[in-house]
């Protein structure tokens, strides 16, 4: 994996006495700093639109803690999005931030540490239910672990806590720091899959497809539930070659007992974004395929390519292991009828499916009401 390297770190005012600044400052002593006002846009004149090289140190003024905002055309699944910061070091041709985000630069919130109360509160007052939460939304989950020590205070934050797990979600090999906290209970590693092809033509700085899948091994081997996901699937003509021998992978190194839940989701995306692909990455072949208008405003691919990709790789996988947790992101219910032979009724379905695989995988019964 490409080591990533910062050319300055913008401190916006009032972050400076923050515990996350104190100690990414020390991680990086020999980067320029500047200092900056929160309203400052502080992107120079022929900076790359991104500005993944600028390190952004701020407070987050909104909630930290958010149901991740899918749509009410298709069933989604109930995960909680917690906002550790927004824009990611690893550098993917198809990422929506590229046309989501109205900032420049990576910016980390200094201030989690000091919502982390008001959110344990809102979880603890809610044992009824289970919290499916993740970081990896906005950014990756533990490519900038070193840097930041998410996983140093984030772990024993949610292991203790018997209605939620934290998933952390990556493209990254790095899991030395992960693997040095004592905390495993109520945690997911999971990684992003696709094929090497897709890896190495269309994720720029992420880790190759077998590093990821040997950091997962090295994360079960510590005890650590693991997940994977494979979205988005992109449509080529080696699609299925390349998909069996990721999915052959899984088979040499990964023990499935110990596998929460697999995704499955093909690419798509809002009108916005493909012009901001095309001037990032002019050499992209992902909008080679057709593509047609979703329910949710996004261009997909045609319904039958989708429902085709889904139900091979699930049949694969199920040679795999006959009890993965495989689900659909983000499709309709008769495309999760006619991939997987079977389908949520609703999102609250499908919630309960995956609260379901956490009761199971915890392995022990979650109190009060039941859970």
């Amino acid at each position: 994996m490409e080591e990533f390297r910062f050319r300055r770190v913008l401190i916006e005012k009032g972050v400076e006495n923050d515990s996350l600044t104190k100690r990414i400052l020390k991680r990086l002593p020999d980067v320029p700093r500047e200092a900056v006002d929160p309203d400052e846009r502080a992107l120079p004149e022929g900076t790359e639109e991104m500005d993944k090289e600028s390190l952004r140190l701020m407070h987050f003024k909104g909630e930290f803690l958010k149901p991740c905002p899918g749509t009410k055309r298709y069933i989604c699944c109930g995960y909680q999005i917690l906002n550790v910061g927004i824009n990611c070091p690893l550098d993917c041709s198809y990422c929506f931030l590229q046309s989501y985000m109205n900032q420049p630069s990576l910016r980390i919130y200094t201030n989690l540490h000091q919502e982390l109360e008001i959110i344990g509160d809102y979880i603890d007052k809610a044992q009824d239910r289970i919290f499916r939460i993740g970081t990896g939304e906005f950014t990756d989950s533990l490519a900038l672990d070193d840097l930041t020590g998410w996983t140093e205070f984030l772990l024993p934050f949610f292991s203790h806590r018997k209605n939620c797990i934290l998933e952390l979600k990556t493209k990254a090999s790095s899991v030395q720091s992960l693997l040095k906290s004592r905390y495993r209970e109520r945690i997911v590693v999971a990684w992003s899959l696709n094929t090497p092809q897709v890896i190495a033509r269309e994720e720029y700085r992420t880790a190759p497809l077998e590093e990821r899948v040997l950091a997962a091994r090295e994360c079960q081997k510590e005890g650590f539930l693991v997940a994977f996901h494979f979205d988005p699937l992109i449509h080529s003509s080696d699609w299925q070659e390349g998909l069996d021998g990721t999915v052959e992978l899984l088979e040499r190194f990964i023990d499935p007992q110990s596998v929460i839940w697999i995704s499955l989701g093909s690419f798509r995306y809002m009108p916005s974004l493909k012009w901001a692909i095309k001037r990032r990455f002019p050499q992209t072949n992902i909008f080679d395929g057709e593509f047609v208008t979703g329910l949710d405003g996004k261009f997909r691919y045609f319904k039958p390519l989708r429902i085709d990709m889904y139900s091979q790789l699930a049949t694969r996988l199920a040679q795999w292991h006959d009890d993965l947790g495989i689900y659909l992101c983000m499709e309709s219910a008769d495309v999760w009828e006619q991939s997987l032979g079977w389908a949520p009724h609703s999102s609250h379905d499908l919630s309960t499916f995956l609260d379901n695989r956490v009761r199971k995988l915890v392995g022990e019964r979650l109190e009060p009401n039941g859970l």
